[in-house]
């Protein structure tokens, strides 16, 4: 496969185990190309901040081998095409999060209109109840052209998807693993289907398994194509309520559907609801919020307003934050415990009123 210089460097560097988005970033800032990157020493490398002797020593040992031909193939023989952080073609959504992917593997066609996209995601072991509403929500959002984006999951996921289909409309998977390795494998036609409608997106390379530990990363890339993420049927620890904390990061709008205050499936998504995320009893709730939320690019000029719905605590976590603040040090200037923190400053999140920036700090909208 016929690749510029540049973009084979960044895939031989992308192919690199441990080699995250973060540290990408890092790394490509240190040393302003994939190619240094490449031929930095370990003494080099260990210039990095928090890249000890170990990590260093185990880092050069991977860059100085990676089989970027055999990527290469892969991509060609699969139909797959590049697109890279601070081209033209990049999806603007997701140019905008702080750790976006440099690479990201697409199969299928990212258009324009695909900035005017919202996740829906949810519970694999979904109820009817959750089925039912995804692909009725997922239906009438495409019907009213908006892209459809979601994980290719069992459950809910997978129902998002089918119900945008169905409508002839767009939709966008994101991926785990790589986009060699379909999961889950029953999900195989549904995603040539998503892929001759719209895309398949993954930063894996194409022969990463589907690994637990990518599905976190994975949902940032979901709420981060998106302009708002719709949490249709969530357990307490489901991995949607993840979704759901980083689109509240990015500064994305959470909504969410209820369900019956007793069912174990509906209780992340009443949970979301009690700490400040919208309701939603259909589509058209949606789009009305959707006609007012400004654009995922701030004006940064406008003087901040006391918001009116904050309770004395978070009046004071609002005041703290007139300038970017460490979370340790909100903790002790408030004379709160973290967990208080923390549940605090997520409420807030959701409601929009705070975000979270990278180092564990938060800052006002």
């Amino acid at each position: 496969m016929d690749l510029p210089d540049d973009v084979r460097d960044l895939i031989a560097l992308h192919l690199v185990t441990g080699v995250g988005p973060r540290l990408t970033s890092a790394l490509l800032e240190h040393f302003g190309s994939a190619a240094a990157v490449l031929n930095a020493s370990q003494a080099e490398l260990m210039e990095i901040p928090y890249l000890g002797a170990k990590v260093a020593e185990s880092l050069t040992r991977a860059l100085a081998n990676p089989d970027v031909p055999r990527e290469c193939a892969a991509i060609q023989d699969n139909g797959v095409h590049l697109r890279l952080l601070g081209r033209s073609d990049y999806p603007a959504n997701l140019a905008t999060i702080d750790d976006a992917p440099h690479l990201l593997f697409v199969k299928g066609v990212l258009e324009t209109r695909d900035e005017k996209a919202i996740a829906l995601v949810g519970s694999r072991a979904c109820t009817s109840y959750g089925k039912r509403l995804a692909e009725r929500i997922a239906q009438d959002l495409a019907r009213a052209g908006w892209t459809i984006v979601s994980g290719l999951a069992r459950g809910i996921d997978g129902c998002a998807h089918r119900g945008a289909l169905q409508a002839k409309g767009r939709t966008l998977a994101v991926l785990a693993g790589g986009l060699s390795r379909i999961y889950p494998p029953e999900h195989k036609d549904l995603a040539q289907e998503v892929a001759a409608s719209g895309a398949l997106v993954t930063e894996s390379c194409m022969s990463m398994e589907p690994m637990a530990t990518l599905f976190p990363a994975r949902n940032r890339i979901i709420s981060g194509l998106s302009r708002a993420v719709v949490i249709i049927e969530a357990a307490e620890k489901s991995g949607a309520l993840i979704t759901a904390r980083l689109a509240a990061e990015q500064g994305r709008e959470v909504f969410a559907v209820p369900g019956p205050v007793d069912s174990p499936a509906s209780a992340g998504t009443l949970q979301l609801l009690r700490k400040g995320a919208k309701l939603v009893r259909g589509a058209d709730d949606i789009l009305e919020d959707l006609q007012e939320m400004p654009a995922l690019v701030e004006e940064k000029n406008a003087q901040p307003v006391l918001p009116l719905d904050l309770d004395p605590v978070q009046q004071k976590i609002w005041e703290a934050l007139a300038e970017k603040r460490n979370v340790d040090d909100l903790c002790e200037s408030l004379a709160l415990s973290i967990s208080e923190l923390a549940r605090q400053l997520m409420t807030l999140e959701l409601k929009k009123i705070v975000r979270r920036l990278p180092g564990n700090s938060y800052e006002r909208f």
